[in-house]
């Protein structure tokens, strides 16, 4: 299955939604990284004060090529995330995106329980 991503841009909540789904080349991270970078600048928070939700449940196991440069984009200062959530599947998916993240977000595997960590300070703060 060929790659294919998704952004979606929440203002209000300094959220963006990502859903990415198929096999990775070095050319479609390059695509994924410059077009997210573009998404971000329709928010509208200080730089790395954004929360990131990533759906990789569509996603198919990678090669060890695209974890590394999954990795190197989720450790670039320029676009880190406040706070990130990765929603997975039960596949060996899972264990590629622990490995990428290095240790940074949480795993789910639903979207509206990522959701809710995601916002728990912000809405624990509007109260």
């Amino acid at each position: 299955m060929q790659a294919s991503f998704s952004f979606q841009l929440a203002p209000d909540r300094d959220l963006i939604r990502i859903t990415m789904a198929g096999f990775f080349e070095a050319a479609d991270i390059a695509r994924f990284t410059r077009e997210r970078n573009e998404a971000m600048t329709g928010l509208a928070c200080a730089p790395n004060q954004h929360l990131t939700l990533v759906d990789i449940r569509g996603m198919n196991i990678q090669s060890q090529e695209a974890v590394a440069m999954f990795a190197e984009v989720l450790r670039n200062p320029q676009s880190l995330s406040r706070r990130i959530a990765f929603v997975v599947g039960r596949s060996l998916a899972r264990s590629q995106i622990i490995r990428a993240a290095g240790g940074r977000g949480r795993l789910f595997f639903d979207i509206a329980q990522a959701e809710a960590w995601l916002f728990q300070d912000a809405d624990a703060a509007a109260a």
